[in-house]
């Protein structure tokens, strides 16, 4: 379990770094209000604690191809250990899909999937998620557009 944040100057850190994970290390010291030698020993700390689990890059989808995007509500026909471990494992496998969540609820599990477009997001359902034994129902809502997108 990751620790907790140590104080306001660790919160200031951690807001500088989710608008820029690519801010320097003087920048980041100075917006936080501390010396370049303390800032990186917070940044460090909070790495080596969990608190800051990585740094990515943002891709446009649209350069791998990606054109559409779906939630994918998936039933399973049991919530048996099997089942499960069948479905997380291809769906692990699955570069079509960009999250999977575990939710309560009616739905099992919510995933993003990505594709080119109609075409390939119907292959991808019938190729893959629909093949699974495990799986009792699907239902797609494509995404139009984002208004919020943001990443803790």
């Amino acid at each position: 379990m990751p620790q907790k944040i140590a104080d306001a100057t660790d919160r200031r850190i951690l807001k500088a770094l989710i608008a820029d994970a690519r801010i320097s290390n003087n920048e980041l010291a100075e917006r936080a209000g501390i010396t370049p030698s303390p800032c990186l020993r917070r940044v460090r700390r909070m790495e080596e604690a969990g608190i800051i689990r990585g740094y990515t890059t943002r891709v446009d989808p649209i350069v791998d191809g990606w054109t559409m995007s779906a939630m994918v509500i998936v039933r399973l026909n049991r919530q048996h250990e099997d089942e499960i471990v069948m479905f997380e494992d291809a769906v692990r496998s699955w570069g079509e899909v960009m999250e999977c969540h575990l939710v309560a609820g009616t739905p099992d599990y919510i995933l993003k999937v990505m594709s080119s477009g109609l075409d390939s997001y119907e292959r991808f359902i019938k190729e893959k998620i629909a093949r699974l034994n495990c799986v009792s129902s699907i239902e797609t809502c494509f995404i139009m557009g984002t208004i919020k997108e943001r990443s803790i």
